[in-house]
Order: structure tokens, then sequence, then C-alpha cells
């Protein structure tokens, strides 16, 4: 119980943050993609910032031999740029400059209720449903799609 309350006070606060400085507004992640136009750099300002936590963060935690709220770190051990995870870059990539979110400030920008946020979440969704079918049940097909 404790782990899913640290999970929501951690999101509650990432969310309030990410609408604090408006990065649910697509306009202004795409602003910021704009080199050539009308460039924002309020986002790259907004990054800069959520470095000074989180390298307090890292500081804190290669201090501690587990979690305050679990019972040990889960560290990815892979390593391996392979295709598959270029290819899922290049997608997320490509979804960010055209729609204007990613996943963390698209469920924060619910909170807005507009139909162009419940439909980008709800693709979303979709497509990590379609990965997980992919991946369980048909790994050949992934396989061959990122080949």
């Amino acid at each position: 119980m404790r782990t899913l309350f640290a999970a929501l006070f951690t999101g509650t606060i990432f969310g309030a943050g990410l609408t604090l400085s408006d990065m649910v507004n697509p306009a202004r992640v795409i602003a910021f993609l704009d080199l050539f136009g009308n460039w924002d750099p309020s986002l790259a300002i907004v990054m800069g910032g959520a470095l000074i936590p989180s390298a307090i963060g890292y500081l804190l935690v290669r201090r501690m031999e587990r979690p305050l709220f679990h019972n040990a770190f889960h560290i990815p051990e892979n390593r391996t740029i392979d295709r598959q995870l270029m290819i899922g870059g290049a997608m997320f990539g490509a979804g960010w400059g055209l729609a204007g979110y990613c996943p963390g400030p698209a469920l924060a920008g619910l909170a807005f209720g507009t139909w162009q946020t419940a439909l980008f979440v709800a693709a979303m969704v979709a497509g990590m449903w379609l990965h997980g079918f992919l991946t369980d049940r048909k790994p050949h097909l992934l396989q061959a799609l990122s080949s």
C-alpha cells in the first residue's frame, strides 16, 4: 500500500509540474521543435530545471541500500541498442513532433477534458496493447516488423 501511495504522490507532483510549466500544451512542445520558425525555448528550460532534483535524487539513491517504499531497486540491465529500440524511438519522436504530446503530459492533460488529448491517450493505450499482444502472442510478427 505504501508503494501505491508513493507512486500516486510522485505522479501527482510530476503532473502538477507539467501543468504548471504548461508542458501539457502541445502547441508549446511543437514550438520548441520548430527550430527555424517561431522557436520557443521554454521546454529546454523546464528540462534543464528538472535536472537539479533528478541529480539530487541520483546522489541520494547511490547511498541507499533499498528504496524507501519497496524491497529493491529495479534498474534496467539491458543496455543493448538494437533495431527495435531505434524504430520505437523514431516512432515516439515522430508522434511527439506531430501531436506535441508524450505519455506524461498527455495523461496530465486529460484533466482539461479536451477530445484531442483523450484521442491521443486512447491511441497511445491501443499502441501499448498492440505491442503487448505482439510481444506475448506473436513475437515473430514483431521481429518481422523491426527487421
